[in-house]
């Protein structure tokens, strides 16, 4: 399968199973919004740049914490439709490490296409609540208003962007298996 291919296929599983997929996308995003907002606090006015870098790659590992175990609980969604919460970070890790492995050019397709409407949901409202300098380097004590606005903004782009690359993952992962005859994709 092409990289196009897995982009439109994923889109189209999206939309099919939207309601569930969105659902557990959005309870992952609130169950990771918790250590996001606590390690935030962990330095709200503290304005050391080191310290916002070793907030960010905590926030990173929390992040892809719930990438693959979103990406896990929906590893049978082509397939039955069905999301299966049980051990889904087991599987969402193996399904991601073999897509990797199929189609490196599909993975970074899934994480940029996200990452590029990540961008475009938080970056203005967080721009527009905290300021440039804020989004760019340490929070250095901002408004709770501002505070609450950007992490709104987080919230909801990643209950819409985590599936999008979870589906991804899946069909990538999927097409591996189903070129070694093992499956379905």
């Amino acid at each position: 399968m092409t990289v196009g291919g897995i982009v439109r296929d994923s889109l189209a599983l999206l939309r099919r199973h939207a309601g569930r997929v969105y659902a557990v996308s959005l309870a992952v995003t609130l169950v990771n919004t918790v250590p996001d907002v606590l390690r935030q606090l962990l330095v709200y006015r503290d304005p050391s740049l080191g310290h916002a870098l070793l907030v960010d790659v905590v926030g990173f590992g929390t992040g892809l914490v719930a990438q693959l175990w979103l990406t896990g609980a929906l590893t049978e969604l082509p397939g039955t439709g069905r999301v299966r919460p049980g051990g889904a970070l087991g599987r969402g890790t193996a399904t991601a490490l073999r897509a990797v492995r199929t189609s490196p050019a599909a993975v970074l397709a899934g994480v940029v296409l996200g990452g590029a409407v990540s961008a475009l949901l938080t970056v203005p409202a967080s721009v527009a609540a905290l300021g440039l300098g804020q989004v760019i380097g340490p929070l250095d004590a901002p408004s709770a208003g501002g505070f609450a606005v950007a992490t709104v903004s987080d919230v909801v782009a990643s209950a819409v962007t985590l599936p999008f690359l979870a589906v991804v993952l899946v069909l990538t992962a999927g097409s591996a298996r189903q070129f070694a005859g093992k499956g379905r994709a």
